[in-house]
């Protein structure tokens, strides 16, 4: 684990629930400086945090139980696929290979009733994203990275399983 990040500054995006009631808060920690070119490119950077940012709010619905708290400061961020400008005709859009899986560098923490019941910093990925056949048959945006997240969240804050590793 590594130790705290520095308290959030200009660089830092904070999108997390509006609701006082909220249970998750989730903040991107300078992303202007992530891997992804998504997130460095200021005009698509916003749309990115929004729908990643509702995303977590979705699971937090879904899977966290009342007096449960959740913070998340994603460090890092590569979406599924790259850009591959030497392609004239698709060079605005995402290619996906094996090579280019989703990865996030995700810190947490898991309150319930003020305690802590899991914490820690990992990266999540998945080399096989491919595979995912709800992610490959979605129209959604980001699918592959919400599936990834999905089972990330299920794994890590509804079963309690610790991180490989």
């Amino acid at each position: 684990m590594h130790p705290q990040s520095d308290p959030p500054d200009a660089g830092t995006e904070q999108l997390g629930t509006a609701s006082a009631a909220a249970a998750v808060n989730v903040t991107f920690v300078k992303p202007e400086k992530y891997r992804d070119e998504d997130f460095r490119n200021a005009s698509k950077r916003e749309g990115v945090i929004r729908e990643l940012t509702r995303h977590f709010e979705r699971l937090d619905k879904r899977y966290l139980t009342a007096g449960e708290k959740l913070e998340i400061a994603v460090l890092d961020a590569r979406l599924a696929g790259r850009y591959e400008r030497w392609q004239p005709t698709f060079n605005d859009v995402r290619i996906l290979r094996d090579t280019t899986p989703p990865r996030f560098v995700i810190r947490y923490t898991l309150r319930q009733n003020g305690k802590i019941i899991a914490s820690g910093e990992e990266t999540v990925s998945d080399l096989s994203y491919m595979w995912r056949a709800s992610a490959r048959n979605s129209t959604e945006r980001f699918a592959y990275e919400k599936d990834m997240l999905r089972d990330w969240f299920r794994k890590r804050f509804v079963e309690l399983k610790p991180p490989r590793g």
